[in-house]
């Protein structure tokens, strides 16, 4: 897996900071919340990946290349 630059970690960070309000697209992970779910973001890591906390109590990442969610 290629990490994203700081560039690219920054705009992330622009577009999804602490405390908006997410959707989950795709995430391939046997213990990821269903298709759907919704949380909040407390943070953007280094990675570029969304940490965010989901409304059922899931703290999976978003990861960066990897999973999908969008604003809502």
């Amino acid at each position: 897996m290629n990490f994203p630059d700081q560039k690219i970690v920054d705009r992330i960070r622009r577009d999804f900071p602490a405390g908006c309000r997410v959707e989950l697209l795709k995430m391939d992970d046997v213990q990821a919340p269903p298709v759907g779910t919704i949380g909040t973001v407390i943070g953007v890591d280094d990675t570029g990946s969304i940490m965010v906390r989901w409304d059922n109590g899931s703290g999976l990442n978003v990861v960066y290349g990897e999973d999908r969610c969008r604003r809502v």
